[in-house]
């Protein structure tokens, strides 16, 4: 039998969905404008006349970018950087934080304090572009991988999930039928920690994918650009003579295409995240919640 509200009850809910619906709104609206830019006659985006619907359908913006070379190199270089990078940061990620979950290791308080130390102090730009250039990381895909291999609030995230959800009875039922700690780790832990896994290949993946400012720092040649340089080389730089075929006599039509151009490499850029997420989402709150109540 289902519970009637008070009057009260219906006011807060009200006001609750309200706000929401206006987030909602906020939110939603900037991506619903760049798509329907991106598919519209640039004359209408010049104009001003878009709202969510696209004015003058045309793929013309779209032809330009799926055609131009450093679209093309930047987004596979973006791909490659993505999961190469995000299967490390699990790698290293699980392989510091399940030892620090494991009460019996010795000196697991220490180590967490030493490592939470380097969450607020850093060496600066200067001495750490020095140790790069030293290790033969200057112009080189490692540089987009290898510094961020370990994020310490992400692995104090999976040390908490390990803590508490996952019981120790299981790592003790399979140290007693023989089964060493890496076996456990990947026969038993791993497999019931879905969610923080989730949780941190959302986290892990969005950094890489949308990381621009160590390669504009670090990498020099322009076929190892990702795909987030590029576009800032458009979006602030307007960098568009390359892409819409523009010389020294610019055409009116040329300039407008340009604006297309724009929101067309930010609906492209913003897929592969698109697609990732509503596969993540179901375990995405549940490990967010249980990773980060302190054990």
């Amino acid at each position: 039998m289902k519970i009637k509200n008070s009057r009260a009850d219906v006011v807060f809910l009200s006001v609750i969905y309200f706000i929401i619906l206006v987030i909602l709104i906020i939110t939603l609206y900037p991506l619903l404008y760049a798509l329907s830019a991106s598919f519209s006659d640039p004359m209408a985006i010049v104009d001003g006349s878009i709202s969510v619907y696209p004015v003058g359908f045309n793929l013309t913006s779209y032809k330009v970018v799926l055609t131009n070379p450093d679209i093309v190199s930047g987004y596979l270089n973006a791909i490659l950087y993505t999961v190469l990078g995000t299967l490390i940061n699990l790698v290293m990620t699980t392989l510091g934080a399940y030892p620090l979950s494991r009460n019996d290791f010795m000196g697991r308080n220490v180590l967490t304090i030493f490592f939470s130390i380097t969450m607020f102090f850093s060496g600066g730009m200067v001495p750490t572009y020095l140790v790069y250039r030293k290790l033969g990381l200057y112009n080189n895909l490692w540089v987009m991988i290898l510094p961020g291999a370990v994020s310490v609030w992400n692995m104090i995230l999976m040390r908490t999930y390990f803590q508490n959800s996952i019981p120790k009875e299981l790592s003790e039922a399979a140290s007693i039928d023989g089964c060493s700690e890496t076996g456990a780790l990947l026969k038993i832990i791993l497999p019931l920690s879905k969610p923080i896994l989730a949780v941190l290949v959302m986290y892990y993946g969005v950094g890489h994918w949308n990381a621009y400012f160590n390669a504009m720092i670090y990498l020099n040649d322009r076929w190892r650009f990702p795909l987030q340089l590029i576009i800032r080389e458009i979006l602030l730089k307007d960098n568009m003579t390359g892409m819409s075929g523009m010389d020294s006599g610019v055409t009116v039509g040329q300039m407008l295409l340009s604006e297309g151009i724009k929101y067309a490499v930010i609906v492209v850029a913003s897929v592969p995240m698109l697609i990732l997420y509503p596969f993540l989402q179901k375990y995405f709150a549940k490990g967010v919640i249980v990773g980060a109540i302190k054990g």
